[in-house]
């Protein structure tokens, strides 16, 4: 099973590298793995996905939760969310007809280019993973030559109260 964790940490140095390493020691593998500053300078949020049952899910919560740089981690899959990912992808573009139908596919996927040279065009294409994965397939055949992808990141949908979904790892327990 696929989890999506979202865990808020102090935007210190280290805390990265000391995070993925805790989860690399104890044999969990991160498919995917996000990190961006939040709202709040002091703060960043890690979103993961990982495989595995739910055992596995709460082990790698309970080890987050250890962490004195954690904040509060949020199990983002056990609620109703909604996720993306962003690809830039660099494609062989030599001729007019090849531009005219990577141009059709891009507007089809709602992308954009964003780079042309004389022989490739870079698209930027951001949604679930289903759709990326779908559009590097009708890309091949055109001959990918680079490309990039980000980690997935999630947010719970609005209008669900966050404080019910968060456990606060540092809270004192009356």
């Amino acid at each position: 099973m696929r989890h999506v964790l979202s865990a808020v940490v102090q935007n210190v140095p280290g805390v990265l590298a000391h995070i993925s390493g805790m989860l690399a020691s104890r044999g969990y593998n991160i498919d995917s793995l996000a990190v961006g500053e939040t709202e709040d300078p002091n703060l960043s949020r890690m979103t993961f996905v990982l495989v595995g049952d739910d055992h596995v899910l709460e082990q790698v919560r309970k080890q987050l939760e250890k962490i004195v740089t954690v904040v509060r981690v949020l199990d983002v899959s056990s609620q109703d969310f909604v996720e993306r990912d962003l690809m830039l992808i660099k494609v062989a573009a030599d001729g007019g007809q090849a531009r005219s139908e990577i141009n059709e596919l891009v507007d089809i996927f709602r992308g954009r280019i964003v780079d042309v040279g004389r022989t490739e065009v870079i698209v930027e294409i951001s949604g679930t993973e289903n759709k990326i994965v779908a559009f590097i397939d009708l890309m091949r055949p055109f001959g990918i030559r680079e490309l990039v992808r980000t980690g997935r990141i999630a947010m719970v949908r609005a209008g669900t109260s966050l404080e019910e979904q968060v456990v606060d790892p540092h809270a004192v327990e009356a």
